[in-house]
């Protein structure tokens, strides 16, 4: 006998937006560690929409810093954010935000919004004009991520061309665009498209074995000194390794313009069990 059942028709977002307050998590956000788990760019950026809400209301459109402590692995599951501004100024505010699943937290931030506003700034400042990324994305050859082809997740939210390197190779730059809505019907900002992209820079710069060892980043720091133009974002990362378990990958953050700002990522470096 036939089988005509269908299977389910794959997701157009990361998130849906629930009447709750909460989101759901689709297939789009699965991380490569365990295939229950998130990629953290995704959560991270669906926690920085409400903090832009919360700064927009405010009037400081800027978000200059955002800071991710990822406390325990973010399930595929509806995800909650609770915001709290912790100091609001004429020109600079302050907040803090919790994500949580299943009724615990999960992850903890911290951002910094300022004010917009025009300034002609004096010619020929050293250090400037600021540096662009390795290779343009027209220059950039396509590269798919290479993780699991037997499942949805993270490979499929996002399209990526290489700007320098090889993924898992050590340093490499590689230019992100986001295939479908972070949120269904809603446009992805800026500060989102950075952080789905972001906390890729511990990856595309590895140098460990993949299979002999993990090395999960347990926080992700973005510092950006302008908004974000345009879709594509390329992360330039570099990986660095202490001799006692521990780690730093950094990355230079570009748009097509030039430089944007900058992250780090705190890595915990294990064997494979």
């Amino acid at each position: 006998m036939n089988d005509d059942r269908k299977s389910p028709p794959p997701p157009s977002s990361a998130y849906v937006a629930l009447d709750n307050g909460t989101c759901a998590s689709t297939d789009l956000t699965r991380g490569p560690w365990h295939p229950d788990h998130q990629h953290a760019g995704p959560p991270i950026a669906l926690t920085a929409r409400e903090i832009e809400r919360a700064a927009a209301a405010l009037g400081l459109t800027h978000l200059a810093r955002l800071t991710a402590n990822l406390l325990r692995p973010i399930p595929i599951a509806p995800l909650a954010v609770d915001v709290q501004t912790d100091y609001a100024g004429r020109n600079v505010a302050h907040f803090s935000a919790r994500l949580e699943a299943g009724g615990k937290e999960v992850a903890r931030f911290t951002a910094v919004a300022q004010r917009e506003a025009g300034l002609d700034l004096p010619p020929d400042l050293a250090g400037h004009p600021l540096p662009q990324a390795p290779r343009s994305v027209g220059q950039s050859p396509p590269a798919r991520f290479p993780f699991s082809r037997k499942t949805i997740g993270y490979q499929d939210l996002i399209e990526s061309r290489i700007a320098e390197g090889v993924f898992f190779r050590g340093p490499s730059a590689v230019w992100f665009r986001m295939r479908y809505p972070l949120v269904a019907g809603e446009e992805t900002s800026a500060l989102q498209r950075v952080a789905v992209a972001a906390d890729s820079g511990n990856g595309i710069s590895a140098i460990l074995d993949f299979k002999r060892y993990i090395f999960v980043n347990s926080d992700l720091t973005i510092n950006l000194l302008r908004k974000a133009q345009g879709e594509w974002i390329c992360i330039d990362a570099r990986t660095l390794l202490g001799p006692n378990g521990g780690g730093l990958a950094e990355a230079r953050i570009f748009d097509a313009l030039g430089l944007i700002g900058r992250s780090t990522q705190s890595l915990a470096l294990r064997l494979r069990e």
